[in-house]
């Protein structure tokens, strides 16, 4: 994270301060502080540009009832991808028709169950999962999976899921012959990525070929789906989510035939959540300054470990002052930041850079919505992060 990110997220932090050592003395740390508020403003951004796209929030970016009630009242729909998803979101009672079942990949009691439950799009990426809708009721719409590899994402779904161009005409065929409906194509150009091109290349491969289904086979196109993805921006500035709607409006312009659909996650949520971590011991290594902290690879920080995604760090002392002069900001030195497990890979951050801290001493990652709790696991007993839901309107 360069200096100008840091002084940036000072700025922007520094209003929360007295709010989060309030929580830390109510609550203790590791403490995950969830706004919903921010839901609905990052929800209301993707409305803004994203015009005229149905929007499935990705649920597993972070299940939290808080979550999902803001984005149900907001309109939302949402992407569902398991049995356990469909009941939590079932149980908010939100109509099922505002559900889609993504998983190209499932067992028939999970179609057995979406469908129940009242959810009628699927979606599927090969022979043998069209195979499995044979036999149901017609009322069913399948989008077929489309891949397109994305190896500059730090997350590539496309190396597990979604059929190859040139074989996705024979499988569009094979949803047919099952007696249910194809409504159209899904693709996910990975999340993460530091481009908008991949959106603007699937985008028109994906165009070009739901043309040609449609003047070869004679069927009609009514969807398609560019999934999720959109980048954001943890120590790093990301492509805006504006650059994004404007490659869909120069591919497909402003009149759409089709009904677009989008899936995001980590957009949506990983702005809504902060973590407060505590320094629990300090030590020096090789002339290297180590900080232990409460939270690590196996809790809150598992999105290092998972998606190769580094959350921004800074010491709650930061935060303190009016932030008018950044030349009284303390100096910094590079640390090592490791986790609290007893086990040699749980380290956050190397050489990165921190203020002096000592024992006691609170630590602040902002952008910890996404893909943190979900993925954590309770490795060496270790309890898993509380979540408070705690808005703080400066």
């Amino acid at each position: 994270m360069n200096l100008q990110r840091r002084s940036q997220l000072r700025r922007e932090l520094r209003a929360h301060a007295g709010h989060w050592r309030e929580l830390v003395a109510a609550h203790g740390t590791p403490l995950l502080v969830l706004d919903p508020y921010r839901v609905a403003a990052q929800y209301s951004l993707l409305t803004e540009h994203l015009r005229g796209f149905r929007l499935h929030y990705a649920v597993k970016a972070l299940p939290h009832r808080a979550v999902l009630t803001v984005l149900a009242a907001s309109g939302s729909g949402f992407d569902v991808a398991t049995s356990a998803e469909v009941d939590l979101v079932r149980r908010l009672g939100v109509p099922m028709e505002r559900c889609i079942y993504t998983h190209p990949v499932k067992k028939p009691a999970d179609i057995d169950h979406a469908y129940a439950s009242g959810i009628r799009t699927f979606v599927v990426d090969n022979p043998v999962e069209a195979q499995k809708f044979a036999g149901r009721d017609s009322d069913i719409e399948i989008l077929v999976r489309l891949a397109f590899p994305n190896p500059a994402a730090k997350s590539d779904l496309s190396t597990k899921f979604g059929t190859d161009l040139t074989e996705a005409e024979l499988l569009v065929k094979h949803v047919v012959a099952a007696g249910v409906r194809f409504a159209g194509f899904s693709f996910h150009v990975g999340s993460q990525g530091s481009s908008v091109t991949p959106y603007r290349d699937a985008l028109r491969a994906t165009l070009e070929l739901t043309r040609h289904v449609e003047r070869t086979l004679g069927l009609h196109v009514s969807t398609i789906d560019v999934g999720g993805g959109f980048p954001v921006s943890y120590r790093d500035d990301m492509p805006y989510i504006g650059a994004i709607g404007d490659v869909v409006d120069e591919v497909l312009g402003r009149h759409r035939e089709y009904t677009m659909l989008a899936e995001p996650g980590r957009f949506v949520v990983a702005d809504c959540m902060t973590l407060l971590t505590s320094v629990v011991g300090s030590a020096t290594r090789a002339g290297r300054t180590w900080h232990y902290l409460d939270d690590g690879l196996y809790g809150s920080y598992s999105n290092v470990m998972t998606e190769d995604v580094h959350p921004p760090i800074l010491a709650l002392s930061e935060l303190d002052g009016d932030g008018d002069d950044e030349d009284l900001a303390p100096p910094l030195e590079p640390v090592t930041l490791a986790g609290p497990t007893c086990d040699s890979v749980d380290v956050v951050a190397a050489d990165y850079p921190m203020p002096r801290l000592a024992v006691g001493d609170v630590v602040v990652s902002p952008t910890m919505g996404a893909y943190t709790s979900v993925t954590a696991s309770r490795f060496n007993g270790i309890a898993e992060t509380p979540i408070v839901v705690a808005t703080d309107r400066v």
